[in-house]
């Protein structure tokens, strides 16, 4: 399962510790952000992955984030 999210990280570090805390809860995940696209996407990949929790996850750290479709 694929999931693709529209945010707006726009720092490497904050994306690498957004990485870090969605894998403590999809540890079995592959989790990256496209800081080059101008959605600054984020994709997450995994078998039990929830929308969502991961929309909640990052809103919870002050971000935007959406589902694209």
């Amino acid at each position: 399962m694929v999931e693709v999210f529209k945010t707006n990280i726009s720092k490497v570090r904050q994306s690498k510790t957004l990485i870090k805390k969605l894998l403590a809860h999809f540890p079995a995940s592959y989790v990256n952000i496209d800081m080059d696209d101008c959605d600054k996407v984020l994709r997450v990949e995994g078998e039990d992955i929830c929308s969502d929790k991961i929309i909640t996850l990052v809103m919870a750290d002050g971000y935007y984030c959406e589902v694209l479709m």
